[in-house]
């Protein structure tokens, strides 16, 4: 991957249409990942009209190779061969060779993905496949080392081997071709499995129960998760399980839930100085990331964090506040569009910008703190981190945490809060030393589906955590994507620095749908609800599938062996689940049986896929549960936050989030402790319960009842209060009494974002 600069946008356009000496066609192209293949001696075209008619014109065989832009392989794959001049001439004297995003074209890349997995066994990306003139798939792979190893066939000598087969047996291969369409358009036009019959059984709670319980059945009790090695977040379990908890599930899911997250917070699959997950973990403990950074993932983890917290499960204030700040700091565009991914590599070297070494630590921070860092964060002398692909131990460390900082504080004989407040300063001098370092590369392209779903659980946090400037940030990602993206009343998939990428798919409206009602939620307003209802009459005339469900790609994508429709959910929910989850909210809130039918009819559409596979559709399957009358989809006027510590909890629920001023909001404030445990008034001794007081100009705190473990009252918006989004902040201060003494005072603050809207009838 070079990493010179590349031209300007007026010397682009001075060039030959090939690129000239110095290029090939992919300079002309916005995405980030077919620029940085654009110097290659690789005579690459992008997918389209122009490859196509020059392999038929050729009568040469295409080689389409897809990957993305923060894939290390895909730059392992390019700096072995596709730099290889030697190897480019073979590849341009036998090919014509076609480059693709897999982040802009989804539909190719599930396409020939299907030929690799089928024709293999296997899948992943770099993913190469050999198609006829008229694009039938052939012959296919991943990454190949470029010359023969023990066991491995070299490219070079795949090439040439190939190009023998083709001119030798060019009968045989176009018949090949012609097997391995069929077979991939008989997969992929049914979603993966045949249409359920109109008289299939539908899917019941013994469905439900039958996925929890294989959810049982794989859990890693040791270091949570499900199953071992490479594990990735499994965001559609955590999903489901949230409300599974919520609507009451055993006490054995609820630990499967505290477990995993917990689990994911402590390790090294969380980046502890600058907020925010990698991709996934190499290793079965959560310790060794790969470590690009995609926004769905933090996009999921960071709804589910929020929902955890607002159910007491776990402390969800950290980990969403560090994902939030990341996304700020380095994932923004100034338009506040959110970018798509970083890298796992800088400088050539995975994780390298990412490792620590524990004498550097030490010096940094001084001997006393910064031995106290490296052993609270498991840098070690010897290192904690593996080379993934050698093995070798390089003597750095990944930082994470064996234990939470409370029970570090414990067995330290320290205080959490100082200890706390002082290794968040640790943190923030090593960030800062660490930002000089060879940062990773950024895919500064903005997703429509990536930046919809940021947008939607940024929304959902704000209100959660009464962070009204995070509601605000959410509303000018979507402003954004309707201002940029929304062109003529045709919706794209991505743009990069104003450039649009191709038209969206059912991915991108469906996300864009759930994120306005999802903003509405947080902010209230008519304008979302009236955006989402435009949204769902665009899904119904372009995606719509006869047999139910939805089609991945609209009829206007052209070059497609076959139109896809997926219930497969890979590393965000599938564009099938999206959209049955928009339609029953939209029917819920809407009050509207027509739009719940379309997502009856989504799901029962793939009925034999969630059957045979609950693990692999578990957006579908969440939804399924809805219809059935629990889960999401009840519309949330108000919310709740939680504060947990070591000797308790505390849960504050609102009856809603928006009101106008004069309102009066119903406020219950309700104390977890543990056996015996009271709370006792600091201000008044003869009086129990904890003291409150709320923080907001024009908003006032009426209390109406008291218990040693509730308080209950209302909040009265004041007349004349300004519309927008109000921070309310209770301040409570109690002491924790147990049978024979009273610990010392604890002091919580619960924030939550009040919307007000302007008065009635102005």
């Amino acid at each position: 991957m070079s990493n010179q600069p590349l031209p300007t946008p007026e010397q682009i356009d001075a060039l030959p249409d090939n690129g000239g000496d110095e290029f090939n066609r992919l300079i002309f192209e916005a995405s980030p990942y077919l620029r940085q293949h654009a110097r290659n001696p690789v005579d690459w075209y992008p997918w389209g009209d122009e490859a196509f008619a020059r392999a038929r014109e050729l009568d040469r065989p295409i080689f389409l190779s897809v990957g993305y832009s923060t894939c290390h392989w895909c730059h392992v794959m390019e700096r072995e061969s596709f730099e290889s001049p030697g190897i480019a001439e073979l590849l341009n004297r036998a090919f014509v060779c076609v480059k693709v995003d897999r982040e802009e074209r989804p539909d190719v890349d599930e396409i020939h993905m299907k030929v690799t997995q089928l024709m293999t066994g296997h899948g992943g990306w770099p993913n190469s496949v050999w198609l006829t003139p008229d694009r039938k798939p052939w012959y296919a792979g991943t990454y190949f080392p470029p010359q023969d190893m023990p066991g491995r066939t070299g490219f070079a000598t795949l090439i040439k081997h190939l190009d023998r087969l083709w001119i030798e047996k060019r009968e045989e291969i176009e018949e090949q071709g012609d097997r391995v369409g069929e077979a991939v358009i008989d997969l992929l036009a049914g979603g993966g499995v045949p249409d359920a019959p109109e008289d299939a059984e539908p899917l019941g709670r013994l469905d439900l129960d039958r996925h929890l319980h294989e959810l049982r059945r794989t859990f890693d009790s040791t270091f949570g998760g499900f199953g071992g090695a490479p594990k990735f977040p499994p965001h559609g379990s955590l999903r489901i399980l949230t409300t599974a908890v919520a609507e009451g599930g055993d006490a054995e899911l609820k630990r499967i839930l505290q477990f995993t997250l917990d689990s994911l917070e402590r390790g090294g699959i969380q980046d502890h100085l600058g907020g925010g997950f990698h991709r996934y973990s190499t290793d079965r403990e959560w310790l060794l990331p790969h470590f690009e950074k995609m926004l769905y993932d933090n996009a999921q983890l960071l709804a589910t964090y929020s929902r955890a917290d607002r159910l007491g499960l776990v402390d969800g204030r950290a980990v969403t506040e560090g994902i939030v700040r990341w996304v700020n700091r380095e994932m923004t565009s100034p338009q506040g569009g959110f970018y798509a991914a970083l890298d796992a590599d800088s400088e050539g070297v995975e994780g390298k910008c990412y490792l620590w070494d524990r004498d550097e630590v030490i010096s940094l921070l001084g001997e006393e703190r910064g031995a106290r860092f490296c052993d609270i964060y498991n840098i070690t002398e010897d290192g904690n981190f593996t080379e993934e692909g050698t093995g070798e131990r390089p003597g750095t460390s990944i930082p994470r945490l064996l234990e939470s900082i409370d029970t570090v504080a414990k067995t330290r004989g320290e205080a959490a809060v100082s200890l706390a407040a002082e290794l968040s300063e640790d943190r923030a001098r090593l960030l800062e030393v660490r930002r000089k370092r060879v940062p990773p590369h950024l895919d500064d392209k903005v997703i429509t589906s990536w930046c919809a779903l940021f947008a939607g659980a940024l929304a959902e946090a704000g209100a959660c955590f009464g962070h009204p400037n995070w509601i605000a940030s959410a509303q000018r990602a979507i402003e954004f994507l309707f201002d940029h993206h929304l062109v003529d009343g045709e919706l794209h998939r991505s743009s990069r620095e104003g450039v649009l990428g191709p038209l969206a798919f059912l991915e991108d409206h469906a996300a864009l749908g759930n994120a306005c009602l999802d903003l509405e939620a947080a902010s209230g307003g008519d304008r979302w609800r009236e955006e989402a209802r435009r949204i769902a009459d665009r899904i119904v005339e372009r995606f719509t599938h006869p047999s139910g469900g939805f089609y991945d790609a609209a009829a206007t994508h052209d070059y497609l062996l076959v139109r896809p429709r997926d219930p497969y959910d890979p590393a965000m929910p599938s564009g099938n689940g999206l959209a049955a989850r928009f339609f029953h909210r939209l029917s819920v809130l809407d009050d509207d049986p027509a739009l719940g039918e379309i997502a009856d009819r989504s799901v029962a559409a793939f009925t034999s896929a969630i059957r045979r596979s609950p693990r692999g559709t578990e957006a579908l399957l969440e939804i399924a549960r809805a219809r059935m009358g629990g889960g999401e989809g009840r519309r949330e006027e108000g919310g709740s936050v939680t504060a947990r510590w070591d000797e308790g909890s505390l849960r504050m629920s609102l009856d809603r989030l928006t009101a106008c001023p004069g309102d009066r909001i119903a406020v219950t404030i309700d104390g977890r402790f543990g056996s015996g445990g009271r709370w006792q008034s600091l201000n008044d001794p003869e009086r129990e319960g904890p003291d409150l007081n709320v923080e907001a100009g024009g908003v006032e705190w009426h209390e109406l009842n008291r218990d040693a473990t509730s308080v209950s009252g209302e909040l009265v918006v004041a007349e004349g209060t300004d519309a927008g989004a109000i921070p309310v902040a209770f301040r409570w201060v109690g002491s924790p009494c147990r049978e024979s003494a009273c610990l010392p005072a604890v002091e919580r603050v619960l924030r939550v974002a009040l919307m007000i809207d302007e008065a009635r009838g102005s």
